[in-house]
């Protein structure tokens, strides 16, 4: 008795139009993914920057004046001070920003570093690795991400 035996496999056309629809499909998508990101980075780059500019705002004019300075900025705007910006005497002011200094979304640091040149808006990266570039002269406060100083 003959039996009829048929494979039921697919061909290497078959296999490797499956393969070139999915690398397609791949080309397609990805860039969109990564287009996403960067801009939700943006948001939150902006986001962050405006926060804490108006709380650096808000802290002058609470204390005569002047603002953060760059080696107590981290103290200042998450803690209590009082007028002159220390943490004895009366504590009225502040915090003025809830547990930490946002880390910036491009780098994920949320460490301060001096600007390069006070009075100025920053024009190159501070090494270091620090997330932000702080004016304790104005309260600029700036990415330390030379394609970002604009927002």
């Amino acid at each position: 008795m003959l039996v009829n035996r048929r494979r039921s496999a697919f061909t290497l056309i078959e296999v490797l139009i499956v393969v070139i629809i999915m690398a397609v499909l791949a080309a397609t998508i990805i860039p969109q993914f990564s287009s996403s990101t960067t801009d939700a980075k943006n948001s939150s780059l902006k986001f962050n920057l405006h926060t804490v500019r108006s709380q650096i705002e808000l802290y002058k004019a609470n204390h005569n004046g002047k603002y953060p300075t760059l080696a107590n900025f981290k103290k200042q705007m998450t803690e209590k001070t009082d007028v002159n910006g220390t943490q004895t005497g009366e504590l009225l002011y502040g915090p003025y920003i809830q547990g930490d200094i946002p880390a910036n979304p491009f780098n994920g640091s949320n460490a301060l570093v001096a600007v390069a040149t006070p009075g100025q808006v920053p024009t190159g990266i501070v090494a270091g690795g620090a997330g932000w570039q702080y004016d304790e002269s104005n309260g600029g406060f700036y990415p330390n991400n030379s394609e970002y100083y604009n927002q």
